[in-house]
């Protein structure tokens, strides 16, 4: 079921672009994750790219480089020649991972290609991003046990975690037109809130705002309307990875979740991270996926052997804020949380599975979130509803600003990144967003 160790991860790799082999990066040799790009400010076509070190590939000169000769598809030119990655997500895993071995050897030391390729490379720093891809559908998950389990006492202190969450991936249809790459920035939304102690609603901004910490997991092959996907297929399905921030308005949500779940509390700006990790390079940071013997095991259909095995993804997930006091007087970012993909109760193979066990067709480019991934621990926790204990408990940073909600000017940061004994370490770059005042109203 899961994507079989090949020569691209062979931890000995390294690359003639030397920034790439340094042990801090997060795009060595070994990772090769795909975005849409230009130069920044220019009137450039957006392109697909391929991060190396802290440079990026232009696919389309190095099609022209040769490069791909060997792969053998009639549709792989027009497919890296386009705007957006949804044509190489339609071709399939096999064809995507030609195309990385491909890379592989062109990027790698003493490679005939050099130089050849000398000249297709961008700086990243001189780059701007779009969305890697034409997202059409947009699913968000709520995966974490340990996320719905704090929540629901703040929400419902009788009765926190539902029945149906154990056997059954919970999800729900968002907005993806609202889906921006990293560097988005946007208003504070305006809704409807019921006060404390209030009889009627109140409208106007919103006043509890906040981040969700989420993997991003973008559609690859999909499948025919009628359809499903088997567990054993699920992963032949997905091209690859990215980060993900759920903004969330709180106070809005509390008073419209009940009884059909989030609509505008969710649906003014998602954000995430310009690169797409392909599920081949992620293949080294798999590990097992656990489920308490005292729960209740997942029906047959979103039960196989090799999730108990490797159907987890060791993914290290940071979340900083910085707010506009600490830019102005060049402060960095202060961390928040510190958690990891593994500790979801959920897989994305029974993420994908699910989503179709009913017929329903997925396409290349859509997109599903994992929900807010946070740990067992209190400083694990991927929102700041989890950590200020639904505001009761203000986080105070070095400078002495202290946070309970995210304040006007303050961005938010996420970070993630794979690394094991015995094989380089992987990265996801980051994702970054601003909230902004609210509209006049």
């Amino acid at each position: 079921m899961s994507v079989q160790l090949n020569e691209t991860h062979n931890p000995a790799l390294r690359s003639w672009v030397t920034s790439a082999n340094t042990s801090d990066t997060d795009f060595p040799i070994q990772n090769l994750p795909f975005a849409v790009f230009r130069r920044a400010g220019s009137h450039e076509h957006f392109r697909i790219g391929v991060a190396i070190g802290d440079q990026i590939l232009d696919i389309h000169l190095a099609q022209q480089a040769g490069v791909f000769a060997e792969v053998t598809n009639s549709a792989l030119a027009n497919a890296l020649n386009a705007s957006n990655l949804n044509a190489l997500m339609g071709l399939g895993n096999g064809v995507s991972s030609q195309v990385r071995l491909a890379l592989s050897k062109a990027l790698r030391e003493g490679a005939s290609a050099q130089e050849k390729l000398v000249g297709a490379l961008v700086a990243q720093s001189e780059a701007e991003y779009a969305l890697p891809a034409q997202i059409g559908d947009y699913t968000d998950f709520y995966t974490s046990i340990h996320h719905a389990t704090s929540v629901g006492k703040l929400f419902r202190p009788d009765n926190p975690l539902l029945p149906n969450y154990k056997w059954v991936p919970i999800g729900y249809h968002g907005r993806s037109s609202s889906i921006g790459v990293s560097g988005q920035q946007f208003r504070r939304p305006i809704g409807q809130t019921m006060p404390p102690n209030a009889t009627s609603p109140s409208f106007g901004p919103a006043k509890r705002m906040d981040y969700e910490c989420e993997v991003g997991v973008f559609i690859g092959q999909g499948n025919a309307l009628g359809d499903a996907i088997s567990i054993d297929q699920a992963e032949q399905h997905v091209f690859g990875l990215c980060l993900l921030n759920d903004w969330s308005a709180r106070d809005v949500q509390g008073w419209e979740y009940q009884p059909l779940g989030p609509f505008l509390a969710k649906n003014f700006a998602s954000t995430i991270s310009p690169w797409v990790v392909t599920i081949e390079a992620l293949a080294p940071y798999r590990k097992a996926w656990q489920r308490d013997a005292a729960d209740p095991q997942p029906l047959p259909y979103l039960e196989h052997a090799d999730l108990r095995t490797s159907g987890a993804f060791d993914i290290q997930l940071e979340v900083l804020l910085q707010t506009e006091k600490m830019r102005q007087d060049g402060v960095p970012a202060q961390r928040l949380s510190l958690s990891n993909f593994s500790h979801s109760y959920w897989t994305v193979s029974q993420m994908v599975t699910h989503h179709t066990v009913n017929g329903c067709n997925l396409q290349a480019g859509d997109f599903l979130g994992s929900g807010t991934q946070s740990g067992p621990l209190p400083e694990e926790a991927g929102s700041l509803l989890e950590l200020t204990e639904g505001g009761k408990k203000p986080i105070v940073f070095s400078n002495g600003e202290q946070r309970v909600f995210i304040e006007d000017g303050d961005s938010i940061i996420m970070r993630g990144w794979a690394q094991k004994d015995g094989a380089p370490r992987i990265g996801f770059g980051e994702v970054e967003g601003r909230l902004l005042p609210a509209r006049t109203i």
